[in-house]
């Protein structure tokens, strides 16, 4: 009886493990931090505001886990073990890709590494250029992991702090993501937003169920409480998310649907930002709050799924978003932050993603 004839999908696998097996041969290339920006479905350079309007902002690319991490030639790589995969039934719930689930908050430290919460997989993912792939901290203190970590900031020296809401303290990690001693232990209730003052040596914690703002010292000690339950300058009411930036402290008075900018080493209330309505502009559930270079603020507006951008004076200039998982489109987002090079990074939440803009400049005294 005569062998049976190999079928064409039989073929075509054997092709691909000997293509994959040449493949594997070669020197690996270096691997870059790729933000996919020329893969965004609509397949250009999507701008904001649109043409003909002067363009401020302009879409940059998204952050999701290892399909950031490139090598030249890469792209044919993935797509091949992509089918490799399919065909020879490669895939296995235990090798799944290391991805974002629930993105939360984020900073850029000194060294360019980018340092994502994400409550879901109860982690803090560190994108970096050259590295294999993302870093994936799990250990808060000790053998203890993260439950809920949400705020994120980075000191001088490279130490990285992250609050953790449910574990109700602020965990201190060396700059490899080894723990260290925790801080706030007793003394928080649920922190949630965290900016570090790595000039100073000193964090701000949001502690949200305290209703207050509390200034730690980067070795653990208690230095101030700023604000109480109110609805008064300088009072709040459930803040989420801090920033700092040249000298003031930036607060997302939440359930008082506004922002309030304060002297940190005094907590008197110097401004306010935003106002509740029904417009874009105003502000229902403010979440993640974030300063550039010009002084424009940016704060999540996460009821209605946008970014919204105001000068330093506080007034509105303009917003994009809206619910949706296309480009420029966000799903309930959480924090948001920028860096050196003025981009802006949103932590798109329910869509599993870091998604990263580039502020263009601004005209005269840094005005859009």
């Amino acid at each position: 009886m005569s062998a049976r004839r190999p079928t064409a999908v039989a073929r075509l696998a054997a092709a691909m493990l000997a293509g994959a097996a040449l493949a594997g041969c070669a020197a690996p290339d270096p691997r870059v931090l790729h933000l996919g920006v020329d893969e965004a479905p609509e397949g250009r350079r999507m701008l904001w505001p649109a043409p003909p309007e002067v363009p401020r902002y302009l879409y940059a690319g998204q952050l999701t886990g290892e399909a950031n991490f490139r090598s030249g030639g890469e792209t044919a790589k993935s797509a091949l073990r992509g089918l490799l995969e399919w065909v020879a039934g490669l895939a296995s719930e235990t090798a799944r890709p290391v991805t974002l689930q629930r993105p939360q908050s984020g900073t850029v430290d000194a060294r360019g590494r980018i340092l994502v919460s994400d409550v879901s997989r109860q982690a803090v993912f560190v994108f970096e250029d050259g590295a294999d792939g993302p870093q994936v901290w799990e250990r808060a203190h000790g053998a203890r992991r993260f439950v809920a970590p949400v705020g994120v900031g980075a000191g001088a020296d490279g130490t990285v702090f992250v609050a953790d809401a449910q574990l109700a303290l602020v965990a201190r990690l060396d700059a490899g993501g080894e723990p260290l001693a925790p801080i706030g232990s007793g003394m928080l209730r649920r922190p949630s937003g965290l900016a570090a003052d790595a000039a100073n040596k000193r964090l701000f914690v949001a502690d949200t169920h305290a209703h207050d703002v509390k200034v730690f010292a980067e070795d653990g000690r208690l230095l101030s409480v700023i604000g109480r339950r109110g609805e008064a300058p300088g009072e709040f009411n459930f803040p989420t998310h801090v920033a700092y930036a040249d000298g003031e402290l930036y607060v997302t008075d939440t359930l008082n649907h506004r922002v309030q900018v304060l002297d940190p080493d005094s907590g008197r209330a110097l401004r306010t930002i935003g106002e509740r309505g029904l417009y874009v502009g105003n502000l229902v559930r403010p979440k993640g709050i974030a300063v550039d270079s010009e002084k424009n603020v940016y704060v999540i507006e996460s009821y209605y799924d946008h970014l919204l951008v105001f000068d330093r004076k506080g007034r509105f200039l303009m917003g994009f978003g809206g619910a949706g998982a296309g480009t420029g489109r966000f799903y309930l987002p959480s924090g948001v932050w920028t860096d050196r090079l003025n981009r802006v990074f949103v932590a798109d939440t329910f869509n599993g993603r870091v998604a990263v803009y580039q502020f263009l400049g601004g005209g005269a005294d840094g005005e859009l």
